[in-house]
């Protein structure tokens, strides 16, 4: 154990976290008990430096980040999710927006020779957008460019998906599995927690259909990731309860990559009156998050969500991973109001961002094989290099 944090552990005056701290120096695992009482009364420098030792003692100053791009199929949405900035429901779709096959191959197609690789699928659950569309979408990428690793829809779009088809989780997810589809993203998670997804998104999936979803694409295999909306109506007993769902189902299946906290945002929505987090309280969530979900191999920070400079900040309270170059391809938060109103940052603008916070750079692929580590390379050779860019 590192000098630093036994000194930050003698430093702390309560007992009880005392105790907490040793646990995870120890490699013992916290209980939902321990991760309440971090929220009601961790500070942020205990939760930080046990947060970065954990960090560290998992991936060194490693710091993933890929270079994907985004399709948004649509925003028509039948759901009424208060916290959403995003979606216009089917009776005013002439506000949204809907692509066809041939407009999202396109996209596919303007990425042809660049060195992207993977498209993240995500939208509104459209009513006239069945399963067998989307798997036709999702086989004419793999024709057109097979390597493209496919990371698409949350369990609210599948369990649409596979409610219209009469299909069951594990028969939906084999079909879409077999056209083309690779892992699932971590979104429409929201809060588990009964109490308060009846607030926010009463009409679509509930915790057991999401994670249900999440299961059966492990069972094939597959992989995926887990998101938490924090930052709004919810308590801190609420974001334990949704960690710890999430971390007995990872003690199943072993499928999760990533868990993904991502910050309220509470511009255009129905929300609007809940104010948002600070930034100290977003550094506690990611700090705790790491601390608790132990059997998560990474943490992510959403950086078009968080902004790149809190995003970077993060990087010293357990985050070693930053996402992607994104390339102005989503609007969900942009229209929520986050500080990246076009989110887009090249390959080098990352690089400089992971190495400016004293880390590694290490361009990844979605499952995490190891494509590039920048952390030698010139800056100015990544922007004369469209191999590198």
């Amino acid at each position: 154990m590192s000098t630093n944090i036994q000194q930050v552990i003698a430093a702390e005056t309560n007992p009880a976290l005392r105790i907490i701290a040793e646990k995870i120096v120890n490699k013992q695992r916290i209980t939902p008990e321990d991760g309440l009482l971090l929220f009601e009364q961790a500070g942020l420098p205990l939760v930080g430096a046990l947060a970065n030792f954990v960090r560290e003692r998992l991936h060194g100053d490693t710091t993933y980040f890929n270079r994907n791009f985004h399709i948004e199929p649509t925003n028509v949405c039948v759901f009424a999710c208060s916290f959403c900035s995003y979606s216009r429901l089917y009776a005013h779709r002439e506000e949204g927006w809907e692509l066809t096959t041939d407009q999202m191959l396109n996209i596919v197609k303007s990425y042809d020779g660049k060195p992207v690789t993977e498209v993240h699928i995500v939208g509104g659950v459209h009513p006239k957008l069945t399963m067998e569309f989307f798997a036709d979408l999702l086989r004419k990428i793999k024709a057109h460019r097979p390597e493209l690793h496919i990371k698409g829809f949350t369990p609210v779009e599948l369990d649409y998906m596979f409610r219209k088809a009469k299909l069951t989780a594990d028969e939906g997810m084999k079909y879409l599995h077999e056209a083309g589809l690779d892992s699932l993203p971590g979104g429409g998670a929201e809060i588990f927690h009964p109490e308060v997804r009846e607030k926010i998104c009463a009409d679509k999936v509930d915790a057991e259909g999401w994670l249900a979803i999440h299961e059966a694409a492990h069972k094939l295999g597959m992989h995926s990731n887990a998101t938490m909306l924090y930052g709004h109506v919810e308590e801190f007993r609420h974001r334990i309860d949704h960690m710890e769902r999430l971390r007995q189902l990872q003690d199943k299946t072993g499928g999760f990559n990533t868990f993904i906290p991502l910050k309220f945002r509470n511009k255009e929505n129905d929300m609007s009156n809940v104010p948002e987090s600070s930034v100290i309280e977003d550094m506690r969530m990611y700090a705790i998050a790491r601390l608790y979900m132990d059997n998560f191999p990474h943490l992510k920070a959403y950086w078009p969500m968080l902004g790149r400079h809190n995003a970077q900040l993060t990087l010293s309270f357990g985050v070693n991973d930053i996402d992607g170059t994104i390339d102005d391809t989503t609007k969900i938060y942009s229209m929520a109001g986050s500080e990246e109103q076009t989110p887009t940052m090249t390959t080098a603008q990352l690089v400089t961002l992971i190495k400016q916070a004293k880390r590694k750079p290490i361009e990844r692929d979605t499952l995490y094989k190891i494509l590039h580590d920048y952390s030698e390379v010139d800056i100015e050779q990544i922007d004369v290099n469209p191999q590198m860019n």
